[in-house]
Protein backbone atom coordinates (compact mmCIF):
# COMPACT_ATOMS: atom_id res chain seq x y z
CA UNK A 1 0.00 0.00 0.00
CA UNK A 2 1.16 3.23 -0.91
CA UNK A 3 1.32 6.15 1.81
CA UNK A 4 -1.42 9.10 0.61
CA UNK A 5 0.01 11.82 -1.33
CA UNK A 6 -0.89 15.50 0.24
CA UNK A 7 -0.54 18.11 -1.95
CA UNK A 8 1.68 21.42 -1.31
CA UNK A 9 -1.81 23.59 -1.04
CA UNK A 10 -3.55 21.50 1.05
CA UNK A 11 -3.00 21.94 4.44
CA UNK A 12 -2.57 18.72 7.28
CA UNK A 13 -4.78 20.04 9.70
CA UNK A 14 -8.29 22.38 9.63
CA UNK A 15 -7.03 24.84 11.52
CA UNK A 16 -2.91 25.47 12.94
CA UNK A 17 -3.69 28.77 15.16
CA UNK A 18 -7.44 28.89 16.29
CA UNK A 19 -7.26 32.00 17.95
CA UNK A 20 -5.38 33.92 14.96
CA UNK A 21 -8.43 32.89 12.70
CA UNK A 22 -10.58 34.46 15.06
CA UNK A 23 -8.83 37.46 15.49
CA UNK A 24 -8.69 38.12 11.88
CA UNK A 25 -12.13 36.65 10.86
CA UNK A 26 -13.67 39.64 13.59
CA UNK A 27 -11.92 42.19 11.62
CA UNK A 28 -12.07 40.92 7.97
CA UNK A 29 -13.93 43.54 5.77
CA UNK A 30 -17.54 42.58 4.60
CA UNK A 31 -18.08 40.95 1.09
CA UNK A 32 -19.26 44.66 -0.52
CA UNK A 33 -16.42 46.98 0.90
CA UNK A 34 -13.91 43.80 -0.44
CA UNK A 35 -15.59 43.85 -3.68
CA UNK A 36 -15.84 48.22 -3.79
CA UNK A 37 -11.56 48.05 -2.97
CA UNK A 38 -11.13 45.42 -5.93
CA UNK A 39 -12.75 47.75 -7.93
CA UNK A 40 -10.83 51.07 -6.95
CA UNK A 41 -7.54 48.31 -7.90
CA UNK A 42 -8.57 47.10 -11.01
CA UNK A 43 -9.09 50.83 -11.98
CA UNK A 44 -5.76 51.51 -10.77
CA UNK A 45 -4.35 48.41 -12.92
CA UNK A 46 -4.98 50.59 -15.88
CA UNK A 47 -1.76 52.42 -17.34
CA UNK A 48 -3.35 55.40 -19.09
CA UNK A 49 -5.42 56.33 -16.08
CA UNK A 50 -2.77 55.42 -13.89
CA UNK A 51 -0.93 58.18 -15.74
CA UNK A 52 -3.86 60.58 -15.36
CA UNK A 53 -3.66 59.97 -11.92
CA UNK A 54 0.23 60.53 -11.36
CA UNK A 55 -0.79 63.55 -13.21
CA UNK A 56 -3.19 64.77 -11.20
CA UNK A 57 -0.55 63.71 -8.10
CA UNK A 58 1.71 66.05 -9.31
CA UNK A 59 -0.69 69.18 -10.89
CA UNK A 60 -3.07 68.96 -8.56
CA UNK A 61 -5.54 69.63 -10.68
CA UNK A 62 -6.09 69.81 -14.59
CA UNK A 63 -8.44 70.21 -17.23
CA UNK A 64 -9.19 67.17 -19.69
CA UNK A 65 -7.16 69.03 -22.60
CA UNK A 66 -4.12 69.40 -20.41
CA UNK A 67 -4.49 65.56 -19.16
CA UNK A 68 -4.61 64.35 -22.57
CA UNK A 69 -1.47 66.64 -23.20
CA UNK A 70 0.62 65.55 -20.43
CA UNK A 71 -0.34 61.70 -20.68
CA UNK A 72 -0.63 61.41 -24.64
CA UNK A 73 -4.12 60.12 -24.87
CA UNK A 74 -7.02 61.68 -26.86
CA UNK A 75 -9.02 63.61 -25.22
CA UNK A 76 -12.01 61.24 -25.46
CA UNK A 77 -9.93 58.45 -24.17
CA UNK A 78 -9.35 60.66 -20.97
CA UNK A 79 -12.81 61.52 -20.85
CA UNK A 80 -13.57 58.21 -20.63
CA UNK A 81 -11.11 57.15 -17.67
CA UNK A 82 -12.44 60.53 -15.83
CA UNK A 83 -16.00 59.27 -15.79
CA UNK A 84 -14.96 56.09 -14.49
CA UNK A 85 -12.26 57.45 -12.39
CA UNK A 86 -14.92 59.75 -10.97
CA UNK A 87 -17.90 56.98 -10.62
CA UNK A 88 -15.68 55.30 -8.07
CA UNK A 89 -14.87 58.54 -6.36
CA UNK A 90 -11.27 58.30 -6.94
CA UNK A 91 -11.46 61.85 -9.02
CA UNK A 92 -13.17 64.89 -8.46
CA UNK A 93 -14.47 67.46 -10.67
CA UNK A 94 -15.21 71.09 -10.31
CA UNK A 95 -16.80 73.48 -13.33
CA UNK A 96 -15.22 77.07 -13.87
CA UNK A 97 -17.30 78.35 -16.65
CA UNK A 98 -17.28 75.62 -19.58
CA UNK A 99 -14.05 74.27 -18.02
CA UNK A 100 -14.16 70.81 -15.75
CA UNK A 101 -10.77 70.60 -13.95
CA UNK A 102 -10.09 67.27 -11.81
CA UNK A 103 -8.49 66.59 -9.04
CA UNK A 104 -7.59 63.59 -6.81
CA UNK A 105 -11.16 63.27 -4.86
CA UNK A 106 -9.13 63.19 -1.21
CA UNK A 107 -6.02 61.95 0.85
CA UNK A 108 -6.45 58.58 0.75
CA UNK A 109 -6.51 58.38 -2.82
CA UNK A 110 -3.06 60.50 -2.99
CA UNK A 111 -1.64 58.11 -0.01
CA UNK A 112 -2.46 55.19 -2.26
CA UNK A 113 -0.75 56.57 -5.14
CA UNK A 114 2.02 57.77 -3.26
CA UNK A 115 2.31 54.66 -1.39
CA UNK A 116 2.22 52.45 -4.74
CA UNK A 117 4.85 54.52 -6.37
CA UNK A 118 7.14 54.44 -3.42
CA UNK A 119 6.59 50.23 -3.34
CA UNK A 120 7.60 50.43 -7.20
CA UNK A 121 10.68 52.51 -7.41
CA UNK A 122 11.76 49.58 -4.70
CA UNK A 123 10.76 46.79 -5.81
CA UNK A 124 11.75 44.48 -9.19
CA UNK A 125 8.63 42.74 -10.17
CA UNK A 126 9.19 39.62 -12.13
CA UNK A 127 7.64 40.08 -15.64
CA UNK A 128 8.36 37.21 -17.77
CA UNK A 129 6.52 38.51 -20.37
CA UNK A 130 8.67 41.62 -20.56
CA UNK A 131 11.72 39.58 -20.27
CA UNK A 132 11.16 38.05 -23.37
CA UNK A 133 10.49 41.76 -24.99
CA UNK A 134 14.07 42.60 -23.96
CA UNK A 135 16.22 39.61 -25.27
Amino acid sequence: MEPELQTVDECAVKLVDPAKVARVGEVMPEQGAVVDLADVFSLLGDPGRLRLLVALLEAGELCVCDLAAVTGMSESSVSHALRLLRAHRVVSVSRRGRMAYYRLDDGHVRMLLDLGLTHAGHTSAIHPEHDEDQR
